[in-house]
């Protein structure tokens, strides 16, 4: 069994084990991006399979999210993260070797269910490893990882000069994360607030409570509308980004550079804002945060030229992932150790729903004739949105670290 410690070393540990899974799912994240064109050809894919096969990997992410982080909360965070890596390394592999495109669909499906139950893993290890003062900043280093991942991919992709070396980055994607699983099951120490209450024997508290008990309802209520709204213009930018900046007259390797900034300012943004979290009054970090993705979103819509265009994007990285990892912070913060895997899961499956409807929305204002100009300018209402209730969001007190009694169980 193992023993609750206090070692210093053991925050260090987990967050650069959780550091390490979090750069393999940035890594996947990009990998159909790098794959799309040479994949498409290969499989005769028309524009609506594309998109299919873009989103079934944030589709399985949503059950994933939500089972994960309940699970999390009853066996162990632990054994649930290694499990989630494991299927999410096989399945990355075998897109790989997918012979259809009905394979190709569940095969990605898969590896969102193993992407989607070890997000909320990292989130709640990285934040139960540190004290309450450093839970942002304990977060936000983890996520870096996620966008440094995302750098690697465009940085590999770069050497896949064949079109059927397209598969080489779902082996590169594959085997890495298996390979660190040793390390994790070695090294990894299981949350310390969670053998704390293990040993306590609360009994679980049911999961409609953990979201919806009373002094928990609007807290979140706030939580999902800002991570569904901020994930909406994450992933349009993420999906869409080159295309636009094509459309706006750039080459192929100028889009590339001005995609490179988004990465590189949202590595340097999930570490920020995570810092500044801790450091400074919460709701001056929130109006900063959204007060920059509003700015960075104008700048990027109107620039006239390539170096103003990949000066936004920086921008537009800095603000909207640095502000993406805040509100995972944020979430690990608003629920108590005994159900914080369940509410940071559905938190991050509602987010989901964000990530494969921005797309879905950028594509449809295209397909329109909407101009990139226009196409960027509309979301800036759904950032207004994911503005205001994350600011009645940290008006509000956070939850107590334990629980001595949920409030309805009887």
């Amino acid at each position: 069994m193992e023993k609750i410690s206090g070692q210093p070393s053991r925050a260090k540990i987990t967050l650069l084990l959780c550091f390490a899974i979090a750069i393999f799912e940035g890594f996947d994240l990009q990998s159909m991006g790098v794959a799309a064109p040479r994949m498409r050809a290969e499989f005769m894919l028309d524009n609506a399979q594309m998109a299919w096969a873009f989103s079934a990997a944030i589709l399985g992410t949503l059950p994933g999210a939500i089972l994960g982080g309940r699970f999390a909360d009853i066996v162990g965070r632990k054994k649930i993260l290694i499990f989630s890596i494991l299927l999410f390394g096989i399945m990355s592999l075998l897109t790989a070797y997918a012979a259809n495109f009905s394979l190709l669909l569940l095969i990605r499906f898969c590896t969102g269910l193993g992407m989607g139950g070890a997000l909320p893993m990292m989130i709640t290890l990285a934040s139960e490893a540190v004290p309450d003062q450093h839970k942002g900043t304990a977060v936000s280093v983890m996520y870096s990882g996620i966008p440094f991942g995302g750098l690697l991919t465009s940085v590999v992709a770069m050497s896949l000069a064949g079109d059927a070396e397209w598969r080489h980055i779902f082996y590169i994607g594959g085997i890495a994360p298996i390979l660190l699983i040793p390390l994790i099951m070695r090294f990894l120490p299981e949350s310390n607030d969670y053998l704390q209450r293990k040993v306590q024997a609360q009994q679980t508290t049911p999961f409609f409570e953990v979201l919806f008990a009373k002094e928990r309802r609007m807290s979140t209520i706030q939580l999902w509308i800002s991570f569904f709204c901020t994930l909406v213009v994450l992933y349009f930018l993420l999906n869409w980004l080159p295309l636009l900046m094509g459309a706006q007259g750039l080459s192929k390797l100028q889009a590339n550079y001005v995609q490179m900034g988004y990465n590189v300012g949202g590595i340097l943004g999930s570490i920020l804002m995570g810092v500044l979290l801790d450091k400074l009054r919460m709701s001056f970090v929130i109006k900063l945060i959204y007060l920059g993705i509003l700015f960075s979103l104008c700048c990027l819509a109107i620039s006239p030229t390539v170096a103003l265009l990949a000066l936004s994007a920086v921008g537009c990285g800095l603000f909207i992932v640095g502000g993406q990892s805040a509100l995972y912070g944020l979430a690990a913060m608003y629920y108590p150790t005994e159900m914080r895997g369940t509410g940071v899961g559905a938190a991050v499956a509602i987010g989901r729903i964000g990530s494969f409807a921005g797309p879905l929305m950028a594509g449809f204002l295209l397909s329109l004739g909407q101009s990139s100009t226009i196409v960027i300018g509309s979301s800036i209402p759904v950032i207004l949105i994911a503005a205001i209730s994350a600011l009645l969001l940290v008006k509000k007190p956070k939850q107590p670290v334990h629980l001595v009694q949920s409030s309805g169980a009887r």
